[in-house]
């Protein structure tokens, strides 16, 4: 639930803020829109986020608070499209390749959802590819670990082939575009209906 909470307030901040990171005002109408309630649980959450430099507290301004670069890198794990949203992408896929034995079925499953945020998908058996650089966040991840000697990461640049007929293969594109049409016609409806648009 904490984490949840963290990644509620993170998402809030950049939202509000675009990726200029401005000052957000945590007043009723946040509470409300994004079904947020401060309290002591959401004040010591707001307190890590500050002593981790994910979020930055005003000092002449109570209750503004905006999201770092720190911060914002933390949710482009999560959220991996940000990242562009704020720099352009530097053409560099990176594979990762991880072949753990079944009789370590923990290390793989604890692996796996560690990483499934950064924007990874599958391209063969036990062969990923993403376009985030998230090659020494794995690095950090795996260092010292049981699962490292089962793992190998790369970072390229696309040589030949048909790079459309990668990225469907891999993300099933078509299929996103039509759930993001359907997300955007929700949000047309509502947009353009008489209703409160909290």
């Amino acid at each position: 639930m904490i984490k949840e909470r963290r990644t509620k307030i993170l998402l809030i901040l950049f939202l509000l803020s675009d990726v200029n990171f401005d000052w957000v005002n945590f007043d009723s109408n946040i509470e409300k829109i994004f079904d947020l309630s401060i309290n002591q649980k959401t004040k010591g959450v707001i307190s890590a986020l500050i002593k981790e430099n994910l979020i930055e507290k005003s000092a002449d301004k109570e209750s503004h608070y905006r999201l770092t670069e720190t911060g914002f890198n933390y949710l482009c794990f999560e959220f991996p499209f940000f990242r562009f949203l704020k720099e352009t992408w530097d053409k560099k896929w990176r594979i990762i390749s991880y072949e753990i034995p079944e009789s370590k079925r923990e290390i793989r499953d604890r692996l796996r959802r560690e990483m499934q945020g950064w924007g990874l998908g599958p391209w063969h058996r036990s062969f990923w590819l993403t376009p985030h650089p998230v090659i020494n966040k794995l690095k950090d991840l795996v260092s010292q670990k049981e699962e490292e000697k089962y793992i190998q990461a790369f970072e390229a640049d696309y040589a030949f082939g048909d790079r459309e007929i990668l990225i469907e293969k891999v993300w099933e594109k078509t299929n996103l575009d039509k759930k993001y049409r359907e997300l955007f016609k929700k949000w047309h409806d509502i947009l353009s209906s008489n209703e409160e648009k909290k």
